[in-house]
C-alpha cells in the first residue's frame, strides 16, 4: 500500500474505485486582476509551486506555467511593461480542470488526451464547480501503479498500460516524419515493455525539427524521464520555435533540473538523471541542417562520399548535477546536398555485447552495414542494420533500450 495515498485506502476498503480528490494538493491561486508582480512573488516564495491557477469568482479560468512565466519576465523591460498589468497576460486559458469527483482512470485517459502540457503542468481539481487545489500528473501515474499493485496485477498491467501512453506520445512524430520526409524510417525498440529513448519529429512549412534522445535508465524509470524530458522540449518548441538545436537543449536541460530538483546548490538532490541528446533542424530553402548535440553523434553521408562523416555532440550531457543550470551547447550548421542519407542512434546499438569475443557492436559496424545498403530505402537500410546486429548479439541478453532514426534528403 502506497501511505501517500489515505484516499486511495479508503476507497479500497469500501470497494470504490479512488477518484481525483486523493490528488488533490492545496495550492495558492491568485484572482485574474491580479498582478504580474504578484504572480512573481508568489512563485518567489515556493520553489516547490509549478503552476499557478488563475480564478475568478472562485471558479478557475486558466493556469499560469512557473518556467514560462519566468522565462518571460527575464526578458529585457518586460518586468517593467507587465508587473502590474493582469496575470491573464502569461496564463494557459484552456488548462486541464476535472472535478473532484473524477474517476482515476477517466483522469488518466484526459490527462493523455490533453497531451504533454497537462503531464508539464498537472491539473486543476475543482468542487462543486469551485477551485479546490492542484493535482500533480506523476502522482497520478504512481497512483495508478498503486491500484494495480493492490489488485495483485500491478507489475505487468501498469507497465503495459505505461506503454500504450509511451507508443501514443510517439505516434505524432512518426506522423510528422512521414509529413516531412519521403524516406525515412525511425526504430523504437525498448529493452523492456517500456523504455528511456524517445524521439521527437516536427514539420513546419519551411522545414522540419528531429530529435533522437536516451534518457537515464530503462523501463519503468527510464520511461518516467522521456515523459519529463519531452515535455519539456515540447514547452521549448512551442515558445523558442525549431530553428535553433542548441537554445532547446538548453530549454530541456533547465527543464529537466527544476523539475527533479538537480541543481549543486540543492542540499542532498535525491536523483541524478538526465539524458543524451541529438537535436537537429533542416532548412528547406537553404538545404543547411544545423544539429546540436549532448554525447550523441549525428552521421552524414553525402552522395558523393566514400564515408560517414560524424558529426559529434558535446560531451556533457542535459539534466545532470555537473551540468550548469545555464549551459550552453554548440550548434553546427551543414549544407547538404539532396540525396545526402542521415543516420542518428542511441547506444543500445553501438553498445550491444556480442560476437565471437563478446565486445560491443560498435560503430564501425554500425556504418559498414549501413554503406553496405546505401542506395536502398531508409527503412531496407534500417532492416539490414538490425539484422546484422540481432546476429552479433547471438544469445547475449539485450544491454539497452534502441532507437535508429534514418533519412534521406
Amino acid at each position: 500500500m502506497h501511505p501517500a495515498f489515505p484516499s486511495l485506502r479508503r476507497a479500497q476498503a469500501t470497494g470504490l474505485h479512488p477518484v481525483a480528490d486523493a490528488l488533490c494538493q492545496e495550492a495558492p491561486a491568485i484572482e485574474a486582476d491580479g498582478t504580474n508582480e504578484q504572480v512573481m512573488a508568489l512563485f518567489s516564495s515556493d520553489r516547490d509551486l509549478g503552476s499557478l491557477a488563475v480564478i475568478e469568482q472562485g471558479r478557475p479560468i486558466g493556469l499560469i506555467n512557473r518556467n514560462i512565466f519566468l522565462s518571460q519576465m527575464s526578458k529585457p523591460f518586460h518586468r517593467e511593461l507587465y508587473d502590474r498589468k493582469s496575470c491573464i497576460a502569461f496564463m494557459d486559458k484552456s488548462p486541464l480542470v476535472v472535478d473532484a469527483q473524477t474517476d482515476v482512470d477517466a483522469l488518466m485517459h484526459m490527462t493523455v488526451q490533453t497531451g504533454k502540457k497537462a503531464l508539464a503542468d498537472g491539473f486543476i481539481i475543482t468542487r462543486q464547480g469551485r477551485y479546490a487545489g492542484m493535482g500533480n500528473s506523476l502522482q497520478l501515474l504512481s497512483m495508478i501503479a498503486a491500484i494495480q499493485e493492490e489488485r495483485n496485477r500491478q507489475v505487468m498491467q501498469s507497465i503495459e498500460y505505461a506503454s500504450v501512453i509511451q507508443r501514443a506520445m510517439l505516434r505524432t512524430s512518426r506522423s510528422a516524419v512521414d509529413a516531412a520526409l519521403g524516406d525515412a524510417a525511425l526504430v523504437w525498440q525498448p529493452r523492456d515493455v517500456v523504455g528511456g529513448d524517445f524521439y521527437h519529429f516536427g514539420s513546419y512549412p519551411e522545414g522540419w525539427f528531429g530529435a533522437v534522445a536516451d534518457c537515464t535508465g530503462h523501463g519503468v524509470p527510464g520511461a518516467f524521464m522521456t515523459l519529463i524530458a519531452s515535455s519539456s522540449l515540447s514547452q521549448a518548441l512551442e515558445h523558442d520555435g525549431p530553428r535553433r538545436p542548441s537554445a532547446l537543449l538548453s530549454a530541456v536541460n533547465r527543464g529537466v533540473k527544476s523539475m527533479l530538483g538537480q541543481v549543486k546548490e540543492t542540499d542532498a538532490p535525491e536523483s541524478n538523471d538526465g539524458l543524451d541528446a541529438a537535436f537537429f533542424w533542416f532548412d528547406r530553402g537553404t538545404g543547411t541542417l544545423t544539429f546540436s548535440g549532448a554525447r550523441i553523434a549525428l552521421y552524414v553521408l553525402r552522395p558523393q562520399d566514400a564515408e560517414f562523416e560524424i558529426v559529434g555532440g558535446q560531451r556533457k550531457g542535459v539534466g545532470y548535477i555537473d551540468t550548469p543550470m545555464h549551459h550552453t551547447w554548440t550548434e553546427q550548421a551543414l549544407q547538404l546536398p539532396p540525396g545526402t542519407l542521415l543516420f542518428a542512434t542511441t547506444d543500445g546499438l553501438t553498445d550491444q555485447i556480442g560476437g565471437p569475443k563478446n565486445i560491443a557492436f560498435g560503430r564501425r559496424r554500425a556504418c559498414q552495414a549501413i554503406l553496405a545498403q546505401r542506395h536502398a530505402p531508409a527503412a531496407q537500410i534500417c532492416q539490414a542494420l538490425l539484422a546484422a546486429l540481432a546476429q552479433w548479439q547471438g544469445q547475449q541478453a539485450r544491454r539497452d533500450d534502441l532507437t535508429l532514426f534514418c533519412a534521406r534528403l
